[in-house]
């Protein structure tokens, strides 16, 4: 009795508590989930002494038929089970925009929602005329305009239309992207509607003054089954920069000049148009949000299923022999000469076609097979005198008159008269440079003498 007094007053470690009996079937997992109160625990620590050899303490756990019963009936219950609940399924995979795009017909508000395409911009900075594209406000603090997807979806698909028929007819698109991450969509988009793609920045006069500014870059002509034409390199050399039938940007704000560019030359555009842009910009405006990747995503590949379509069509029908549209390009149909020496300058890897009708022209001309005297020949003419008249100045005259005159010669023009231009340079006009360097020392010297004269009247 002292004893246990003592260990109830001084807690369960006051004493060193008796080693328990080892359980076989304590590896087992038990199903209690009561916890013990200190009163219960003070009892069995009691009761684990041996004073206390008289009470029965009860098992600890329960007995192993029972667990193992009770996991049977839980794995029966998993496998009637197994086909019910949901699970946790990713929905959205940045690939398949660009990998699968949408086709247009499978345009919905329930993916355009998903893209984030119904978010504007704050409504501080709005333009009023997007107000027929918003379908209303929300939040207090800082409110934001919400565009209504019935009408991006009815303007996407009008889109989609446009760059079918631009595509069906043979013309060429333009898809343009300048923020970042959007290079891949672009690209992408050109790729299936077979148009041109740039995401860097728009060089200003590009269409304005494309005979500069892409006067040099390769232009090739293609028949109504895209195949290469052969021939046409002389008239590609003298002809105007090629220009885009439609442009789509996706980007608006930031291209403003390419868009005015495409007004001045009565191109039609199609632009992705946020709340605060513009929309009298483009020719067709897709009200939605331009600053999510998941929405231009989409809206492009929409678009580039579209040129897809009408690449397709076109095709098919030219491999039946219809061609329902007419190139613009205003080129003549090559001769056989100048296909046949596009062929042998492609084959060769040597000059281009140009330059081999031109060298053919030459050979004929020396043989005698062509009759009179052509202009490239009368002006390979004239520089060979030229060049006998300035040897000829140069082993008679004096040096000095002799470099003028050389000097002179340089700066002939091979159209005008060589005597004429030659006389100009010569002795005559030395001397007259030299009588007025003369005069004007004369000059020099009786201002000086007068200046002297001043300065003794004053003294």
């Amino acid at each position: 009795m002292i004893v246990r007094s003592l260990m109830l007053r001084q807690g369960r470690l006051a004493l060193p508590r008796a080693p328990t009996p080892f359980l076989a079937s304590q590896w087992r997992r038990s199903l209690i989930t009561q916890t013990p109160s200190s009163a219960q625990l003070s009892t069995e620590d009691a009761s684990s002494l041996p004073t206390s050899a008289s009470s029965n303490p009860e098992p600890a756990t329960e007995s192993s038929d029972a667990v193992l019963a009770k996991w049977e009936f839980f794995q029966h219950q998993k496998a009637v089970t197994k086909g019910l609940g949901a699970g946790a399924v990713e929905h959205y995979k940045p690939h398949q925009l660009l990998d699968n795009p949408p086709k247009p017909e499978d345009i919905t508000l329930e993916l355009l929602m998903a893209s984030q395409s119904h978010l504007g911009h704050s409504t501080a900075l709005w333009n009023p005329a997007n107000a027929k594209y918003i379908f209303g406000v929300r939040g207090d603090h800082d409110p934001i305009h919400i565009i209504s997807l019935d009408v991006t979806a009815a303007h996407l698909r009008r889109a989609c239309k446009v760059v079918e028929g631009v595509a069906a007819r043979g013309g060429v698109i333009l898809f343009v992207g300048t923020r970042a991450n959007q290079a891949r969509a672009v690209v992408r988009a050109a790729e299936l509607a077979g148009g041109c793609h740039l995401f860097d920045k728009w060089t200003p006069g590009t269409l304005t003054n494309g005979e500069q500014i892409l006067g040099r870059c390769a232009k090739k002509v293609v028949d109504e089954l895209d195949r290469p034409q052969a021939g046409f390199e002389p008239q590609l050399k003298h002809n105007s920069a090629v220009k885009p039938d439609l442009v789509v940007c996706l980007n608006p704000l930031e291209n403003y000049v390419l868009l005015h560019e495409c007004g001045i030359h009565n191109i039609p555009t199609i632009g992705v148009v946020d709340t605060d842009a513009n929309p009298t910009w483009v020719t067709y405006p897709i009200p939605a949000n331009d600053d999510s990747l998941r929405c231009i995503q989409v809206i492009a590949g929409a678009l580039g299923r579209a040129g897809e379509a009408g690449q397709a069509a076109r095709l098919a029908r030219a491999q039946q022999g219809f061609v329902d549209y007419q190139p613009r390009h205003g080129l003549e149909r090559p001769t056989a000469e100048e296909v046949e020496a596009s062929k042998r300058g492609e084959e060769g890897g040597g000059m281009g076609a140009h330059e081999e009708v031109e060298e053919a022209a030459l050979d004929a001309e020396e043989a005698g097979e062509l009759e009179g005297e052509s202009e490239p020949d009368a002006y390979a003419q004239r520089l060979r005198a030229a060049e006998e008249e300035r040897e000829a100045l140069a082993r008679s005259a004096p040096s000095a008159e002799r470099d003028a005159q050389l000097a002179g010669l340089e700066g002939l023009d091979a159209d005008a008269d060589l005597e004429e231009d030659a006389a100009q340079y010569s002795s005559p006009d030395m001397d007259f440079f030299s009588e007025r360097s003369r005069r004007g020392e004369e000059a020099e010297g009786f201002e000086k003498v007068q200046g002297e004269e001043k300065g003794g009247e004053r003294r």
